[in-house]
């Protein structure tokens, strides 16, 4: 029966969620129940490509995008596919009339991972992050609103917002990564050879004014979805704390994480503040 094949598909993409990235599984969990596994598809989605390009070394990188990008349209356009996680993904695309003007973005910058090192200019980084990260807030916000287009429109701007800001708090957790396995930097008018506080400050000063902004399209998430939201933003502005009390010369060393004992904490307050409305 073909209703074995898709539950088996959502099933896949539940299972790379949770393998790759406890922090979002556990904020997926608090979303209301009928946004789980579509929320899923999406992160499976993403993260396969992103894999991809950071990962698979030694493979021809280029190579395999291009078919995952041809077997991704082949998905959507036959609403069917063999890739389990591709499937369940076309299945939310389609579900959720997800614009494939964001898939193209998403799938473009997962391209300049692999043709762009350096990001010298503002713009050139904007083109990067809103592909690779305000894309993806969007495909979401498509979920979390259901169908509301008069909502989904209102919260397009905060959305975009909330992806950039994760996504920087990503450029700094993985800095190590970044500059010598993968020789990327993306902080412009930033020399990493010469990252000092003065340097680390600029950007942090610039983060923290991006996470209050966040707060505000939070509050205005459908209920459904703002629990979960918020327990991610409470983790990423965690981890910028944690980046923020550290040396430089530390996060250029180490990957800095958030201790599954303080994610769990995390989960508990913003339950709690959900609870008493102080959102």
């Amino acid at each position: 029966m073909i209703s074995i094949f898709h539950e088996l598909s959502h099933k896949c993409s539940r299972l790379v969620t949770e393998r790759y990235s406890t922090s979002f599984a556990s904020a997926i969990r608090l979303l209301h129940k009928d946004l789980r596994a579509p929320i899923r598809d999406v992160y499976g989605f993403v993260r396969f490509a992103d894999e991809i390009v950071d990962s698979f070394h030694g493979y021809d990188k280029a190579a395999l995008l291009a078919q995952f990008e041809r077997d991704t349209w082949q998905a959507i356009n036959d609403g069917i596919s063999l890739n389990p996680v591709l499937n369940s993904f076309q299945h939310t695309v389609r579900r959720y009339n997800i614009p494939t003007s964001l898939i193209e973005a998403f799938l473009h910058s997962m391209k300049l991972d692999l043709e762009k090192s350096n990001y010298e200019t503002v713009s050139e980084l904007d083109e990067y992050i809103y592909g690779s990260a305000e894309v993806v807030g969007l495909m979401c916000l498509r979920v979390f609103c259901e169908g509301n287009v008069e909502e989904y429109e209102k919260l397009v701007l905060p959305a975009r917002k909330l992806g950039s800001v994760f996504q920087k708090i990503n450029f700094l957790r993985d800095l190590k990564e970044d500059i010598n396995q993968l020789h990327r930097s993306y902080f412009p008018g930033i020399n990493m050879g010469t990252f000092d506080e003065h340097q680390k400050h600029l950007i942090e000063t610039e983060l923290e004014r991006e996470f209050k902004d966040c707060l505000a399209g939070i509050r205005m998430l459908p209920l459904k979805a703002r629990l979960g939201v918020y327990t991610a933003y409470r983790y990423y502005y965690r981890l910028f704390k944690k980046i923020r009390s550290l040396q430089p010369s530390t996060i250029l060393q180490q990957r800095v994480s958030v201790p599954n004992f303080h994610k769990a904490v995390i989960v508990l307050q913003a339950s709690m503040y959900n609870r008493l409305n102080l959102i």
